[in-house]
């Protein structure tokens, strides 16, 4: 397999085999805010080649505080900004990037063919919607909820829901006008999320 170098530099620390076998999985993110965007990035930069990325919004001045967004980026489709910065990372990447609302008629058929799909929507009917339709799909699934504010982050915990479902978060903390969303929880997050993919996938497989 030919590589990029990026692609080498990568090599030097995980070896060939393990990064082929990440090259190989298929990742549905759904949303491109906070934590999509984050969660992104950290899988790209972790040897994660084939991304399909879901989002309907566009970048505004608001995101910018802990979205994977820049400043001359502002009005953009998010998923058309996002797959920009994904290729200044690597620029050999599979990425599917659709500009699209999800919901309960579209869900299964945009994520059907995703070895793992991570959850990243700013709203409950999404995170539930996702759950409801996916918890016994035998596909990973990494979930999140509680990430508001700032602070105790150490309460950013991962729960292993069952084998193949997890969720990120203290499962407290929703954004509001007390608790807004600010980089670093939000990170913590994201990251948090991207790492379970890499170990599931390194320990286990598809």
């Amino acid at each position: 397999m030919a590589m990029n170098d990026f692609e080498r530099g990568l090599e030097r620390y995980i070896g060939r085999e393990r990064l082929e076998k990440l090259q190989k999985i298929k990742i549905g993110i759904a949303g491109a805010g906070g934590l999509g965007s984050n969660c992104a990035f950290n899988l790209v930069r972790s040897g994660f080649r084939k991304l399909k990325i879901v989002d309907f919004d566009f970048v505004e001045p608001a995101n910018l505080n802990r979205q994977f967004y820049f400043i001359d980026q502002l009005g953009m489709p998010k998923v058309v900004a996002l797959r920009q910065n994904l290729l200044r990372i690597n620029p050999d990447l599979e990425l599917e990037t659709l500009q699209v609302k999800i919901d309960a008629g579209n869900i299964m058929e945009l994520f059907g063919d995703c070895d793992v799909i991570v959850e990243a929507f700013d709203n409950i009917a999404g995170k539930t919607l996702l759950a409801e339709k996916f918890y016994s799909s035998g596909k990973l699934v990494v979930c999140a909820s509680g990430l508001a504010g700032w602070g105790s982050s150490d309460e950013i915990k991962i729960r292993k829901i069952h084998p193949k479902f997890f969720m990120v978060g203290d499962l407290v903390t929703e954004v509001g006008r007390d608790v807004p969303p600010i980089s670093p929880r939000v990170n913590v997050t994201a990251a948090k999320q991207a790492d379970i993919v890499l170990d599931y996938i390194m320990n286990h497989g598809p």
